[in-house]
């Protein structure tokens, strides 16, 4: 546990620049053209903190999606596959339902980290300070510019998005896995 969530921090805080870039070039009518463009007005308009800004909401919300994602594949390879043998279908299977169930309950947090990296105009217009910062204030802005039902937009994608992704990642785990072990056996057999 503590090792993975170290290697979350570490990941998160290499990532997070990447992210706010991707986002901003991602948003309808971007102004930027090329990444190093992003960057550069980023830096100049905002400070080197803005590639930081979401960085406790990547946080927050990407403990949560391991702990639930690892959590329900565990559960559904119980179901699904209890003597836990090597099973293409069930890891798939598994994968893909994890992902799913991980990423719906985490995009109210999406949303938010979404808000933070890309301060879009509609919510700025609606916040007092004229910056979003910090997630408590995410939360608050999105709440007020849709409601509740404005922490689920885009959960349909995010959700299709994952299955595939965590499917893909189980399936090829769980192979190397299966491999590993049966040449582990195969040395030991030998000696």
């Amino acid at each position: 546990g503590a090792a993975g969530c170290v290697g979350t921090l570490l990941h998160d805080a290499a990532m997070n620049p990447a992210e706010v870039v991707k986002q901003r070039m991602q948003m309808y009518n971007s102004p930027y053209q090329r990444v190093t463009d992003c960057v550069r007005a980023v830096w100049r308009n905002e400070g080197a903190g803005a590639f930081y800004r979401s960085y406790t909401t990547q946080l927050t919300m990407n403990i949560p999606f391991q702990a639930i994602h690892f959590m329900t594949y565990e559960f559904l390879q119980e179901q699904l596959n209890p003597h836990r043998q090597y099973n293409p279908g069930s890891h798939v299977v598994s994968g893909a339902c994890a992902g799913a169930v991980a990423a719906a309950a985490t995009t109210p947090l999406d949303v938010c980290k979404t808000l933070l990296n890309t301060q879009e105009s509609l919510a700025l217009s609606s916040n007092i300070s004229g910056h979003i910062t910090g997630m408590a204030n995410a939360f608050r802005t999105v709440y007020q510019v849709g409601g509740v039902t404005a922490y689920f937009r885009g959960v349909q994608a995010r959700v299709i998005y994952q299955m595939p992704s965590t499917a893909i990642a189980w399936s090829v785990y769980e192979f190397f896995k299966y491999i590993l072990t049966k040449r582990q056996e195969k040395r030991r057999a030998g000696k």
